[in-house]
Order: C-alpha cells, then structure tokens, then sequence
C-alpha cells in the first residue's frame, strides 16, 4: 500500500507484480476490493496499479466540494503512472472507472496500450438522457448523506467501519465526479486506436445495452459477456473476469 499526494489530498493505491503496468480504477461506491479476485493472477505477469478514487475507500474525503471533478479524478490516474514511472499503460476501469478511462484516452491517447472497459457505460449523446442519469446522480448522493446521518447518529462504539473512510465523500464524488456534462465520451468511440477490452455480465441489465454499442463502435474491441454475473462482474465471477482480461492482454 502507498499514499500519493496530490494538492494536499492523500490518494491510496497499491502497486503489485512487475512487467507492463495495467491501472485499473474503481467505479462509483467502491473500492480497490474491486479488484480483489484479479490483483494476484495479472501480477504475476504484470505490474499492477489500483487505487481509490478520492472520496472513496481509503482515499481523503475532503469536505470541499470543489475538489470533487472529472479533471481532479482524471489527474491522479496520470499522477499514479508518473508516480511508477509509467510512460503508457493498460488502463481501464469499473463503470465509472472505465468511463473516465475513455476521457483519459480522448485527451491523453498516446499514454495507452489498451483500453479495459468493465461493466461500463459510454454517457449520453442526447440532453434528456444525461439530464435523466444527473437527476439520479443527486439521489445517489442523498442516499450516502442519508447513511452518513445515521451511522452519525449512533454511539461511537455501535458505528460500523465500512469501506470508505467517510460516506460524505462518496456523496461528494457523486455531485461531483459522476455526473456528465457533454457527449464528447461517447463521440470518441470511433476514434479509440487502441485494442479495447468490453465486458459485461450477462444480469447487468442496465449496462449490456451499452457495452454492446461500444463493442460496434470501437473500431480494436474485443466483447466479453461473463455469465452468472451481474453489475459487479468482476466480485461475483472473479476467475472468469481474471481469465478474460489475461487472454486479451496476451494478444498486444
């Protein structure tokens, strides 16, 4: 385990194995718990970077809300690579990990060797759309304030230590990294060079829609549907999601 100090934010990850370096990030609500069914198999071939988002499991919660944006999150994933000495990179993510992976690539391109896209949606080209997955965004962030009031609310003795340091964060990072502003993530599709890795479980009823239309529109995707998993593919089916990654990382 390390810290990185980012702007006075201390931002946790984990370097494991060695080789070419993969970075993965969570998505919204979790955790480097994540990865936890993936981290030993692709370290043994492998170096291995995941890390928290901040707001998010061991990660500062700070109380500004400012600090809380695409940009910021989108900085410390170069700030890790920098920070191992990595030049280009595997990166990839769990649905928002993976979104704001396809941000990373739109600005950053020449940093990647591939794209992993995990249980990840590519945003909304359409205003109601968005509009529609911002609203839900705001009842994400009022449902952890809500458990934050609560767990406040009990003696300090009966509190129980979840996976995040502070549940105000993730509120946080839900008004202020989730959110879409734009369609400029889905319009880079047809512009990604690199090979992409698109997977889904097979019950992710509110992804498989998408990962279907990024698997046709990336011109290098390679589609993986993992059965007997549902939004968290890589937790309720972690050998086949580890199989998968490994095959197609042995293809570049």
């Amino acid at each position: 385990m390390a810290i990185l100090s980012r702007d006075g934010i201390s931002i946790y990850y984990e370097v494991h194995g060695t080789g070419q370096t993969v970075l993965l990030s969570n998505g919204f609500s979790g955790s480097t718990q994540t990865w936890a069914g993936q981290i030993g198999p692709l370290s043994k071939k492998y170096q291995v970077i995941v890390w928290d988002m901040r707001g998010h499991g061991q990660s500062d919660a700070p109380d500004d809300a400012s600090l809380y944006t695409r940009d910021a999150t989108i900085g410390d994933m170069l700030a890790l690579l920098e920070e191992v000495g990595a030049s280009e990179a595997h990166i990839g993510g769990h649905s928002l990990g993976g979104y704001l992976s396809i941000e990373a690539y739109r600005r950053h391109p020449e940093i990647f060797k591939s794209l992993l896209l995990l249980n990840t949606g590519p945003g909304f080209r359409k205003d109601e759309a968005r509009d529609g997955w911002n609203a839900q965004c705001e009842k994400d962030a009022e449902k952890f304030e809500k458990r934050h009031e609560e767990q406040m609310a009990l003696p300090e003795s009966e509190r129980r230590k979840g996976s995040h340091r502070s549940l105000m964060g993730v509120a946080r990072a839900a008004r202020g990294i989730l959110p879409q502003d734009d369609a400029k993530v889905i319009e880079t599709l047809p512009h990604i060079a690199v090979p992409a890795l698109v997977l889904v479980g097979d019950q992710d009823h509110a992804f498989k829609n998408a990962a279907e239309y990024m698997s046709i529109k990336i011109p290098k995707a390679t589609s993986v549907v993992i059965k007997d998993a549902g939004h968290n593919a890589s937790m309720d089916q972690p050998n086949a999601v580890t199989d998968a990654v490994l095959e197609f990382l042995g293809t570049i």
